[in-house]
C-alpha cells in the first residue's frame, strides 16, 4: 500500500467529493434509527436477512443503472478482487454485525460505538506507514470522539441498553468498516463508483445470505414499518448515500470522509428535534461543538499537509 503521505497528497479538496461527504453526513445519520425500526423487537425481519435483501437489491438496481447509462460493468481481475473484499469487511462483518447488535442495543449506543471507527482507521494507518498521526490529528480525533459521548450521555445515564455481546460485535463491526474503507481509499479501482458500489453490495450481500442461511435465521414477515424502513435503506442508505462514500473516498483523504462518524450522530440529533419535536439540551449544543471542532481540525490537517508539499 502507499504511504498516508503520498495518498493524501494526489487528493484536492474537490466540490464532488465534499458534495458527496455531505450527502453521507445527512443521510447516515438517519440509519441508525431505520436499521432499529426494521431489526427491532417485533419488526419480523431478521438481521441477516434483512441487511442481505437490502444490499442484493440496491446492488442490483446500481449495475441495472450503470448497465443504461452504459459504463463499463467488466472488471479486471484486481479490481474485483478489492470490490468484493471490502464489499465483505463493510456489509457482511460491518454494517451485518452492527444491524445484527442492534437487536440487543440501543440506535444511540451503536452510534457511539461506530463513532470510534475514525480512530480506528488513523491507528490502522499508522500501523501500515510504520509513522505515527500527527498531534494535531489524535487531538482532533479525540476532541470529536468526546463530542460523541457528551452528545450521547443523557441517554447513556438512563442505563446502558446493551449486552456484552452486542457491544463486542458493535466494535468488531466498527474496525471491519474501517478497514473496508482504508482498502478501496489505497487501493482505487477504475470503475465508476456506481458500479463499483453495485458490486460491493452484491458480494457482501451474497456474505450475508450464506450467514443468514447458515445462522438458521427464520422466514423474513416483516411489518409494514419494517419494509418502509428497508425500502428507506436500499434507495437512500444504499443506492444514494454508499455511492456517496465510495466516490468521497475516491476524491478525498480518508481522514476526511471518515469525519461522517463524528458528524452522524448530531444529524440524528437535528432529525429528532425536527421531525419528533425531541429537545435540543446543554448536552447536545456541547456535545455537536465539540464535534465540530474536532471535524474542523482533521480538515486543518489537510490542509496544513497541502500547504507543506
Amino acid at each position: 500500500m502507499p504511504s498516508s503521505t503520498q495518498s493524501e497528497t494526489h487528493h484536492s479538496l474537490s466540490w464532488s467529493g465534499l458534495v458527496s461527504l455531505f450527502i453521507v453526513y445527512f443521510v447516515w445519520g438517519s440509519t441508525y434509527l431505520a436499521i432499529r425500526i426494521a431489526v427491532g423487537p417485533g419488526s419480523g425481519f431478521p438481521p441477516f436477512f434483512m441487511v442481505s435483501s437490502r444490499v442484493l437489491t440496491a446492488g442490483t438496481l446500481l449495475l441495472v443503472l450503470a448497465g443504461l447509462t452504459r459504463q463499463r460493468l467488466r472488471p479486471t481481475t484486481p479490481e474485483l478482487i478489492t470490490v468484493i473484499a471490502s464489499g465483505l469487511l463493510l456489509w457482511l462483518c460491518g454494517n451485518g454485525l452492527v444491524s445484527w447488535a442492534e437487536q440487543r442495543s440501543a440506535s444511540g449506543m451503536a452510534a457511539l460505538i461506530v463513532g470510534a471507527t475514525p480512530i480506528f482507521v488513523a491507528m490502522i494507518e499508522a500501523v501500515i506507514d510504520r509513522k505515527p498521526p500527527s498531534l494535531l490529528l489524535i487531538v482532533s480525533l479525540l476532541i470529536g470522539f468526546s463530542g460523541i459521548i457528551v452528545l450521547s450521555y443523557p441517554v447513556l445515564r438512563s442505563g446502558i441498553q446493551a449486552d456484552i455481546l452486542s457491544i463486542g460485535l458493535l466494535l468488531v463491526g466498527a474496525f471491519s468498516w474501517g478497514i473496508g474503507s482504508l482498502l478501496q481509499s489505497r487501493r482505487p479501482v477504475g470503475l465508476q463508483p456506481m458500479v463499483s458500489s453495485g458490486y460491493q453490495h452484491l458480494s457482501g450481500g451474497i456474505g450475508l445470505l450464506a450467514t443468514a442461511l447458515i445462522t438458521h435465521e427464520p422466514v423474513p414477515t416483516p411489518s409494514h414499518a419494517a419494509w418502509m424502513a428497508w425500502l428507506y435503506l436500499v434507495l437512500i442508505g444504499s443506492v444514494l448515500a454508499f455511492t456517496s462514500f465510495v466516490r468521497a473516498l475516491r476524491l478525498l483523504p480518508i481522514s476526511i470522509v471518515m469525519t461522517y462518524g463524528y458528524v452522524n450522530p448530531v444529524i440524528a440529533v437535528l432529525l429528532g428535534w425536527l421531525i419528533l419535536s425531541e429537545p435540543i439540551t446543554l448536552w447536545t449544543i456541547s456535545g455537536t461543538a465539540l464535534i465540530l471542532l474536532g471535524v474542523a481540525g482533521v480538515f486543518r490537517v489537510r490542509s496544513q499537509r497541502k500547504a507543506a508539499h
